[in-house]
């Protein structure tokens, strides 16, 4: 790991602790202000709204995963997969483009004393927290979540007014006030919604 991270209790689910970056940093500052397409910026070393809104809803509705397979998709810290874990769902698998967040998942779920898998399964429910943040990346969320949907796979986003959220093809299940890190998002919270995918 490029830098120190803390266990610390998520603001909106604090049945939950996360290794963190406990710094006011932004997320290309632990990247030394660049970009490169190689290698994801280091999502997983923060804990998003939109995964901070899922955790929350799972954890208070745990019908919607008790006794499933879940899958959470793009995991980051792997909030919203602990959070299935924790409501009782059968198994949890957790994908990432950036292997670091997968190993920062499982990292995490330990601290939880829960066990997540990863590769791809043949989930009932899929979680997909702050996913589309950018016209590309959401392009390819949409497609994977129809395909999902499609076999009728129950599919549940978090997203906080994101640009490209496709919001006409779910409806809302919940809404929440996200405290989030300044230095992240220009604000102290985010209203943030749980979707259901139509």
């Amino acid at each position: 790991m490029p830098f120190p991270t803390t266990l610390l209790p998520v603001p909106l689910a604090p049945e939950i602790s996360l290794h963190l970056v406990d710094r006011p940093v932004g997320l290309f500052d632990l990247t030394g202000n660049e970009y490169r397409s190689d290698r994801p910026p280091p999502f997983w070393a923060f804990v998003w709204a939109g995964g901070q809104a899922l955790a929350r809803y799972v954890l208070d509705h745990p019908e919607t995963v008790r006794g499933r397979h879940v899958a959470d998709l793009a995991t980051g810290s792997g909030v919203a997969a602990i959070a299935a874990a924790l409501a009782g769902a059968a198994a949890v698998t957790v994908t990432d483009v950036d292997p670091e967040a997968v190993a920062a998942a499982h990292r995490n779920a330990a601290a939880n004393h829960v066990t997540l898998s990863d590769g791809e399964t043949d989930p009932d429910v899929i979680l997909a927290g702050d996913v589309f943040y950018s016209p590309t990346v959401a392009e390819q969320i949409d497609r994977q979540l129809r395909r999902w949907r499609q076999r009728q796979k129950q599919v549940l986003v978090g997203d906080p007014g994101r640009g490209f959220f496709p919001e006409r093809l779910f409806e809302p299940l919940a809404e929440y006030t996200v405290p989030v890190a300044a230095a992240l998002e220009e604000a102290d919270e985010l209203t943030t919604t749980v979707w259901r995918m139509r």
